[in-house]
């Protein structure tokens, strides 16, 4: 176990979750629209914390991120369960900077949501743009680690662009489970943030490897 890995996880999930959480307060404090502010504000946060701290620990900042290297047995179980509890240490100290500077009211405004009655496709969303997230970075750190850095922050981008209106984008349990619990909204629905992206982890993982295999023939 290596503790300067745990650390980086912590920072770089705090950079990713307090950049992109507070580009939504300021969208809705700005007048400015949230399907452009928020997906920049994630998608550059994320490049922000792999700058800065990915180097230590591979850049995870997801648990679900976690769990495809954990799959493709990158990481072993203990150093996964380690980076884990850091991310979601990091992404409750960023929702603790929102209540600080802001509102408990504004931390609400960050928790991740779906619209009315959609809690199934909300779900669906969140599984099939987390697999494609965990499909990219297995694959860009594979065949093209020099591109990890740019590729990875983007695609996070679109995903944004392509997800909000349906489940809020979230691809990242450390990033919902933190606005709902400093925000006093955590209920039943965090089961679509939570098991989401790990069910979405385990596909992505899983066409990856099936990819991986076939090129090997």
């Amino acid at each position: 176990m290596d503790a300067r890995k745990y650390l980086a996880e912590l920072v770089g999930t705090f950079i990713l979750v307090v950049i992109g959480s507070m580009s939504r307060v300021a969208a809705e404090a700005m007048g400015a629209p949230v399907l452009v502010v928020v997906p920049f504000g994630f998608g550059l946060g994320l490049l922000a914390a792999i700058q800065a701290a990915g180097y230590v620990s591979g850049g995870h900042f997801n648990p679900a991120v976690t769990v495809g290297a954990l799959l493709d047995r990158r990481i072993d179980p203990m150093n996964a369960l380690g980076y884990i509890v850091a991310q979601v240490i990091g992404a409750i100290a960023a929702s603790g900077v929102v209540l600080l500077v802001a509102s408990q009211a504004a931390v609400r405004l960050t928790a991740s949501s779906y619209p009315d009655d959609k809690m199934v496709n909300a779900f669906a969303v969140e599984v099939l743009l987390t697999a494609i997230f965990v499909l990219v970075i297995l694959t860009v750190t594979k065949r093209a680690p020099n591109h990890a850095a740019f590729a990875i922050p983007l695609t996070l981008l679109v995903i944004h662009f392509a997800g909000i209106p349906f489940s809020g984008a979230s691809v990242n349990p450390a990033r919902s489970l933190a606005p709902a619990l400093v925000g006093g909204t955590l209920d039943q629905t965090i089961i679509v943030w939570i098991a989401g992206p790990l069910v979405g982890a385990i596909l992505g993982w899983a066409v990856y490897r099936a990819l991986e295999d076939g090129s090997t023939r």
